[in-house]
């Protein structure tokens, strides 16, 4: 599954109606409804609020509204790219305010989907991947260059811990967690001490 990278805002114009589309990252049900009702609220000008929610881990929770457009044409296909780019932990509000022309379903379904699809596009997404923590230890002596090469390779260290040795805290891929050790033994000519942490997901940025 994937998450929004960060919050976002996007306004489109459809014949004179204009469509702001707004994403929230939010952890659970409670936390999308408790936004989309404060948005409802500051733009209770407008002439439609639509909105649309994915929550769970694995996007297990959806919801859709029309908020009075017809029966369809606004929180179904809002939820339908969500599910398309397999996004979850978000939330989704358009705000319609009318032009004076009547789009049809079909072009309502079109200005309502698409003014989220670029909104999600504007604000990036990330991917939820299996991470496990994986802590290297290194003598003072070879802590410049471990640490030089690490930020060259990438991903940059959580936590840098001085002691009687050095310990970095890694996030790495569970897939990749074999070849990272490999790495480490070799840029410290096998000098590193490697200890697996838990697993858990993380977030790793998507290209555009």
């Amino acid at each position: 599954m994937r998450r929004i990278q960060r919050p976002g805002s996007h306004t489109v114009e459809v014949r004179r109606s204009r469509f702001t589309c707004t994403l929230a990252r939010v952890d659970d049900e409670a936390a999308a409804v408790a936004f989309l009702t404060a948005h409802r609220r500051a733009h209770r000008d407008a002439t439609h609020n639509c909105t649309a929610y994915v929550v769970g881990d694995r996007g297990e929770t959806t919801r859709s509204s029309d908020d009075g457009e017809p029966a369809g044409t606004a929180g179904i296909p809002m939820l339908e790219v969500l599910l398309r780019r397999r996004v979850t932990g978000t939330a989704a509000v358009v705000t319609r305010h009318f032009g004076g022309v009547k789009l049809g379903a079909g072009g309502l379904a079109r200005a309502y989907a698409g003014v989220v699809a670029a909104t999600l596009d504007l604000v990036g997404l990330v991917e939820l991947l299996p991470v496990t923590d994986v802590t290297v230890r290194v003598a003072h002596t070879d802590a410049g260059r471990f640490l030089g090469d690490l930020h060259a390779r990438g991903p940059a260290p959580q936590t840098v811990r001085y002691g009687a040795d050095v310990a970095v805290t890694v996030g790495v891929p569970a897939a990749d967690t074999a070849e990272f050790a490999a790495w480490a033994a070799a840029v410290t000519g096998g000098r590193a001490a490697v200890e697996h942490g838990p697993t858990r997901y993380g977030e790793v940025p998507l290209p555009p």
